[in-house]
Order: C-alpha cells, then structure tokens, then sequence
C-alpha cells in the first residue's frame, strides 16, 4: 500500500502541472471556446492561484 505521504506528492505535483498549463495559457493568450462561449482569460487567473497554492499546501502537507 502507497504511503498518505507519496500520494501528497503525487496530487501535488499533479496540481503544479495544471498551474503550469494555467499559466502557459495566459501567457500564450490561446482562446478556449466551448460551443459558442468563448472562456474569458480571468478565469486562469483564478485558477493559477488555487492550484498554486493547493500545490504548495500539498507538498508542504507530505513533508511533515
């Protein structure tokens, strides 16, 4: 059985993955539609700072 400690890890670095696709997104400026809504770029923005901070708090979580 994996240890609560590498599955900290594992969904931590997973949420810094998703900060970095967050973030490529802004900087790239790529629009994201679905259907006929077109995603505004603020919406990254909220979501570069939750899973920033998820991933933080995750790894700090594991190295205790």
């Amino acid at each position: 059985m994996l240890s609560k400690k590498l599955w900290l890890r594992i969904t931590g670095t997973i949420f810094g993955i998703v900060a970095i696709m967050h973030l490529a997104r802004i900087l790239s400026g790529i629009s994201v539609t679905i259907g006929t809504f077109s995603l505004p770029l603020c919406i990254n923005w909220v979501g570069l700072v939750a899973t920033v901070f998820l991933c933080v708090w995750l790894w700090r979580l594991s190295a205790r």
